[in-house]
């Protein structure tokens, strides 16, 4: 196209006869820039969030003065016949135990499992390789436990892998 026809001035034979054309600001000017921080208002107040944390605070507060009544009630049961209060005490927390412990035990042998029949046979493969290993080292059973406590302890892992070691 020729300048004739974008500037829609006839009679221009070159491009230094065209009228200079810059561009400037609109009429009325630009908007001011807008450079303020600004912050969103989204979440809870800072007043809500205090007053949320007072809340739970006064609630536990509440609970730790209800245990301390208690607490009190029980301790002047103990002042007017201690042994009958340390005898229920003690009685209460054995039947606690007594109650929870199949539950604990089912867990723990469900967890070792204890109960498959293909735990005896990886044990069986353990001990194999514990005997394998330690053949050379004089004085050791194969099987016994290195803690001489006299007490019986559960495996100590769920999974036994000779593979892996």
């Amino acid at each position: 196209m020729t300048e004739s026809l974008v500037r829609k001035k006839p009679g221009m034979a070159s491009v230094r006869e065209m009228p200079v054309l810059q561009d400037g600001p609109p009429p009325g000017g630009f908007p001011p820039v807008r450079y303020a921080r600004r912050i969103p208002s989204n979440g809870p107040s800072a007043a809500a969030i205090f007053l949320t944390a007072f809340g739970a605070f006064a609630w536990g507060m509440y609970q730790v003065g209800k245990g301390n009544k208690i607490r009190r009630y029980a301790l002047l049961l103990y002042i007017s016949s201690p042994s009958s209060y340390l005898g229920a005490l003690k009685e209460e927390k054995i039947a606690a135990r007594c109650a929870i412990l199949p539950i604990l035990q089912a867990e723990e042998d469900e967890r070792h499992g204890t109960i498959s029949f293909p735990y005896v046979k990886e044990w069986k493969k353990y001990l194999e390789e514990e005997a394998r290993i330690m053949k050379d080292v004089p004085g050791w059973k194969v099987g016994e436990s290195v803690y001489h406590s006299g007490r019986w302890t559960p495996p100590a892992t769920g999974e036994l892998r000779p593979d892996v070691w």
